[in-house]
């Protein structure tokens, strides 16, 4: 007999849930919610999403084993009696900034940090917005019994929120927090207080396929959920060789690896993944929007974009674009702006744009990669998702400029399904994950071509930021 289990995607625009053959990983039927708009959310809304998405999927009353994966380092505060103190913080608020400048350097400047936590605090980790709380809302912070993310959350909600000492996480999610090491192990409740500026409950990090007790009025076994990033890399079936890529608003790289990272310039996030390993992850500003902004300058669809970039040679006859239109933090570059170099009479046509531009976003996630190896990760393969891998030109030309194979998969609900596949591995018992085949789209393999990434990083250096004639 078919047993099903479900996953959970808590994301910022919104709740999915998917059920799916425990065995084989096959979508049965799924569900989605849509979460409000804005950088802080009264968790009550997750709540609602969940159940609605819930309903939309069918229901859970078939399903043997539910876990949730979630967005990252939302601050949940919660009271002595377990009621919300005020709407959550999410990773994209801000305000956190200075706290977070004030933390690294009272830790003794971000070595201290990486050599201890494995992370750099910046604006969107949860000690930060923890110091905000307490230096911008000293009552809030006072009434702060304990804090939690919003998978943390949802899955307490789920068994029936009872009792803080009840709220459970994982190493993946923990691992976002600030306050807690990936290098011990362990939370540092002495950097909890730090930010809240009292000590508080934390949830129990369980292992990776631990169950966190059982879905209310249900009895489903619950999973200990992670974060959406871990939960992805789960989903992909990534293991140690395997960097996960996505081309989103933002790009983002991570590596399934047997070793933490403790990168002192903290463009290394030294995460943990969901199977006990590590997933240390680097981040850029700029990804699929290039593509958006090349289409614009040259009045195609993406499609013509592809076209045109595919019809230029390699290197693009030698002119490159440094993509950094909105700043950039990997390199740390948060005032430069794009530009052209290597602009010719012969270089001034449409299709050496266009693959300057593809040519261009990819070198940038190179360095990501040449980030994540020098902290340790080994990289075989290429996992490329995201709506940048639409783009033909991008999933042909990857290779020879990440100089790796790419392998692009079919467009699925990936967080969703790795919360899917660990709520299996805990009903299972078993010592691994189930082996899911990926459903993979296309392989592309091609010969480097190191010229490209040679003339990316002179160019690199180059860049201006938003003060004319000022060198970043």
């Amino acid at each position: 007999m078919t047993r099903l289990v479900a996953g959970v995607d808590t994301s910022t625009q919104s709740c999915k849930v998917v059920v799916v053959d425990a065995a084989t990983g096959d979508v049965v039927r799924q569900g989605r919610a849509s979460h409000p708009d804005g950088t802080e959310v009264d968790p009550a809304a997750w709540l609602v999403a969940l159940r609605s998405a819930i309903d939309e999927a069918g229901g859970l009353d078939d399903v043997a084993a539910v876990s949730v994966g979630g967005q990252q380092h939302g601050m949940v505060c919660l009271d002595d009696a377990g009621a919300v103190v005020r709407p959550a913080l999410l990773w994209n608020d801000n305000r956190s900034a200075g706290a977070a400048l004030d933390l690294v350097a009272e830790l003794g400047g971000p070595e201290a940090w990486a050599e201890q936590i494995g992370v750099v605090p910046v604006a969107s980790v949860t000690v930060t917005k923890l110091r905000w709380l307490a230096e911008h809302e000293p009552d809030h912070a006072g009434r702060t019994a304990a804090v939690c993310l919003p998978h943390d959350w949802l899955t307490w909600q789920l068994a029936g929120a009872r009792g803080l000492d009840a709220l459970v996480t994982d190493r993946g999610d923990a691992s976002g927090t600030g306050y807690w090491s990936t290098v011990d192990d362990a939370y540092r409740h002495d950097l909890l207080v730090r930010g809240l500026g009292h000590d508080a409950q934390v949830p129990t990090v369980l292992g990776p396929r631990q169950e966190a007790g059982a879905v209310a009025g249900l009895g489903a076994i619950l999973g200990p959920g992670t974060g959406d990033n871990a939960a992805a890399a789960l989903g992909l079936g990534a293991g140690p060789g395997d960097v996960v890529v996505s081309i989103g608003t933002s790009g983002v790289a991570c590596a399934v690896s047997e070793v933490p990272a403790r990168d002192h310039s903290g463009i290394v996030a030294g995460f943990a993944d969901a199977t006990g390993r590590y997933l240390p992850l680097v981040a850029t500003l700029n990804a699929a929007r290039i593509l958006d902004a090349a289409c614009r300058m040259l009045g195609v669809d993406h499609d013509g974009l592809s076209r045109l970039a595919l019809s230029a040679p390699a290197g693009a006859g030698g002119l490159v674009m440094v993509p950094y239109l909105e700043g950039e933090r990997t390199p740390v570059k948060p005032d430069s702006t794009a530009s052209l170099h290597g602009l010719t009479l012969d270089t001034a046509e449409p299709a050496h744009l266009a693959r300057a531009a593809v040519e261009g976003l990819l070198c940038s996630l190179a360095d990501c990669l040449d980030a994540l190896e020098a902290q340790g990760s080994v990289v075989r393969r290429v996992l490329l998702t995201g709506g940048g891998a639409a783009s033909e030109a991008v999933r042909r030309i990857a290779p020879s400029v990440l100089g790796h194979p790419v392998h692009v998969p079919h467009r699925l609900e990936y967080v969703a399904r790795g919360a899917a596949r660990q709520a299996a591995w805990v009903l299972s018992g078993e010592a691994e994950p189930p082996a899911w085949e990926l459903p993979t789209a296309e392989v592309s393999e091609a010969d480097p071509t190191p010229q490209v990434r040679a003339r990316y990083a002179a160019a690199r250096e180059l860049t201006l930021d938003r003060t004319p004639g000022v060198a970043s």
